[in-house]
């Protein structure tokens, strides 16, 4: 057996265990790795240069296809560039393999090069970590690599998702020779078995009681993916049990007359009165975190009298408003399910008159088409400069059915949540609300556009752009992505938050101008590149954008960050006549 067989026998349990996608740092510690899975025929292998955007790539490609994406890298610094990733994977639930090179151990503080600690590096931001022996002449060290290699993969995948790190020290020579047989071996599956949990009859119950003594019973969905099951459901929980249904555009919740979507305009600055009679008896939360502070902070100065929260797992209690009475260990469409059709025939056996029991949901859907209203009036200001909220509005509006976005963090995707989706687009978005940096965000598009021949739009500003930049640096890019840049020359949000805003340092130390266009990095890319800075330009080239082709496509928005400030300033100043007009 060649001395390296144990590492390369990796690249078929990796495929035995249903990872099929791997991304690839080029690297020499990392080349026995790197050939196993090259050489492997059903592994799907792609390279990027900088480990940083290599984390992401590997993160877009498993927020669409929700499998585990392996990562490869060298030894030393290069395994840190993979820690932005790694942080925003572990706090989006999001399941990743990290498989890092490493020198064996007594190397380490000898002087020799790209050596670092490298066990337990990502700390706590990884499900666990694993070191593998750097000599497998006994028996016993391949059947640890092999049992932790099954234990990784199974625990990414096991709830709550996320990244595992598995260490790997590599001993020279790295290559095969001319005349070895470089091929994996069959290695031994372990297979783990998934089980959700049941809740006792006696507990039903007792959720069924405190349901039925809440008057007014609320449901916010955090940040989840698309899920057309839950939406229907959720659609008829509100039509038919009276139960507002409030989330945001990373909640995948389309704007209808149905669900609260802009709660970001109308719990701004909201009177106690107002704010009382919105105030739950009962909160249902379901997803991971929420986008908007005025949300959260609504529910947390008004808390409901109770609290349930549903996810998979107890390992955690997520109390994020402070107000937590049932953490409730179930999935959420199959829990939400039950508890629909338990109450639904219980009104049935009762002869319940629905009509009356809809006053608090009706409070709520007012509430959302004023603010609805207040925006279209923003928005539809004649002789108005285009802004990057207007720019926003005019894309979202005609991104194609069914397709992919992907929101950046800072301003774009709380501009996107301003506007919102229509249901009958159907448009799936994502966004790295884990952690919420602009690092990767480019990247992370890319990955998602590899996963899926769907149209994947990526809404992003310049700086995170420009930060992002070796995200289009490995070929090839793939030919259904499209990047909508909206360029103000510098950081947009501190001149919109009132804290940096009012300081004279703003421009120098907060906002940062650079001066840079778009248009050199999409000709190194080879990515076809427009540009528009006047609302008519954009809207004739929306069409022709978003057309499938052979490239990639970019498109440039010039903003004025100035006038963007005064539209967003105006739109603030009206948010009290939310409740002093009819």
């Amino acid at each position: 057996m060649p001395v390296l067989q144990p590492i390369v026998n990796i690249a078929e349990l990796l495929y035995q265990k249903g990872i099929t996608d791997v991304v690839v740092s080029p690297g020499s510690r990392s080349a026995p790795l790197t050939l196993a899975v090259v050489r492997h025929p059903h592994l799907r292998v792609r390279v990027m240069a900088d480990e940083r955007s290599a984390g992401f790539v590997a993160l877009g490609l498993a927020q669409q296809t929700r499998n585990p994406v392996a990562i490869i890298c060298t030894s030393g610094s290069a395994v840190y560039n993979l820690s932005p990733a790694v942080a925003e994977a572990y706090f989006q639930q999001v399941p990743l393999l990290l498989l890092t090179a490493d020198r064996p151990h007594e190397w380490l503080h000898q002087q020799d090069g790209q050596t670092i600690d490298q066990v337990n590096l990502f700390g706590n931001q990884v499900k666990r970590s694993y070191d593998l022996p750097a000599d497998y002449t006994h028996p016993d060290a391949r059947w640890f690599i092999e049992r932790s290699v099954n234990e990784a993969v199974s625990l990414a995948r096991l709830a709550p998702e996320g990244p595992v790190h598995l260490n790997v020290p590599l001993r020279e020579p790295f290559y095969p020779t001319a005349n070895e047989v470089f091929q994996a071996e069959p290695a031994r599956l372990i297979t783990t078995l998934s089980a959700s949990p049941t809740l006792a009859p006696e507990t039903w119950h007792a959720l069924l009681t405190e349901w039925e003594r809440s008057d007014r019973t609320l449901i916010a969905v955090g940040q989840l993916p698309r899920n057309s099951a839950l939406l229907a459901l959720l659609s008829k929980i509100s039509d038919e049990l009276g139960v507002p249904i409030v989330g945001e555009i990373v909640s995948n919740l389309p704007v209808n007359d149905r669900f609260i979507t802009h709660t970001d305009t109308f719990l701004s600055g909201i009177p106690d009165e107002q704010a009382e009679a919105l105030r739950p008896d009962l909160l249902i939360t379901i997803g991971n975190s929420l986008l908007t502070r005025n949300l959260k902070t609504f529910f947390r100065q008004y808390p409901a009298h109770r609290h349930w929260h549903i996810q998979p797992t107890v390992d955690r209690i997520t109390d994020a408003f402070q107000s937590l009475t049932t953490l409730i260990p179930a999935e959420p469409l199959a829990f939400l399910d039950k508890l629909f059709a338990d109450i639904d025939y219980q009104q049935f056996l009762q002869g319940d008159d629905d009509d009356d029991s809809h006053e608090f949901l009706h409070h709520w859907q007012q509430a959302d088409r004023k603010a609805a209203r207040l925006v279209a009036q923003t928005l539809s200001k004649p002789n108005q400069s285009l802004t990057d909220w207007s720019a926003v509005q005019l894309v979202l509006e005609q991104i194609p059915p069914q397709s992919i976005l992907h929101l950046a963090n800072s301003m774009p995707v709380r501009y996107a949540n301003l506007c919102g989706l229509s249901e009958q687009q159907a448009v799936s978005v994502s966004a790295n609300r884990g952690v919420s940096g602009i690092d990767g965000c480019l990247s992370t598009a890319v990955g998602a556009a590899l996963a899926t021949d769907q149209i994947v739009t990526l809404l992003i500003g310049d700086v995170a752009f420009f930060y992002d930049r070796n995200a289009l640096w490995s070929s090839p890019i793939p030919p259904n992505l499209r990047i909508v840049l909206l360029n103000n020359d510098g950081g947009h949000i501190f001149r919109l938050i009132d804290g940096p805003s009012r300081q004279p340092e703003l421009e120098t130390y907060f906002e940062t101008p650079h001066g840079y266009t778009a248009r050199n990095t999409a000709a190194d890319a080879k990515i076809q590149y427009q540009i528009a800075a006047k609302a008519e330009t954009l809207t004739s080239l929306l069409p022709d954008f978003f057309r499938p082709g052979s490239q990639a496509k970019l498109l440039e928005i010039k903003t004025d960050k100035r006038i963007n400030q005064e539209q967003f300033l105006a739109y603030k100043s009206q948010l009290n006549n939310l409740y002093t007009s009819n």
